[in-house]
């Protein structure tokens, strides 16, 4: 007979709660100022490893149709063949390829983000996870904030027009900035 003593298991699953979770986006919009926008719906799962943070993984989908930047003609626009082309492609997807700590309470998360068709490698600069919560419900609760930038020319995102003075009314370099809050599987 065997003894000694077995170790918890240290993965654990968690799904992105689409209610307390946001991914942002800001252009440069005609040279002179920067649009923001947001989606809302963000689905997915985080499988985190906590003996080895560098085996965990993050599958991520974001509903094109939640698209808001607080201006309903630049919203159906942004949904249209010029842009997102949401009749076509309705979700954003995201699979991790790789999670790397850089530092304390810091992360780079690797993945393949997937709009318009076209997927592209991209890495995210996290922060988090903050510390576990239980709310009023009894549900455990952990948060992320992450970064990145991307060239909305590499996902098939080429509309614009030219500025009478120079200049486009849409930049390329498209920050992203995501808040999620986890809920413990």
């Amino acid at each position: 007979m065997a003894t000694g003593t077995f170790a918890a298991p240290q993965t654990t699953t968690w799904k992105i709660d689409p209610a307390h979770s946001v991914a942002e986006f800001k252009v440069r919009h005609m040279m002179v100022s920067n649009v923001k926008g947001h989606f809302s719906g963000i689905t997915g799962t985080v499988t985190l490893d906590e003996a080895d943070i560098t085996k965990s993984n993050v599958a991520a989908s974001i509903e094109v149709a939640s698209i808001n930047t607080h201006e309903a003609q630049r919203d159906a626009d942004l949904k249209s063949e010029n842009f997102f082309y949401a009749d076509k492609f309705p979700t954003l997807t995201f699979q991790s390829t790789g999670v790397a700590r850089t530092s304390p309470g810091t992360l780079e998360v690797t993945g393949d983000l997937t709009i318009r068709g076209v997927r592209r490698s991209v890495v995210f600069e996290v922060e988090g996870r903050t510390a576990s919560a239980k709310d009023p419900w009894g549900n455990i609760r952990v948060g992320f904030s992450a970064t990145t930038k991307i060239n909305r020319k590499d996902y098939g995102l080429t509309w614009n027009a030219l500025l009478e003075t120079g200049g486009v009314v849409v930049g390329d370099e498209v920050a992203i900035t995501l808040e999620v809050e986890l809920l413990k599987s």
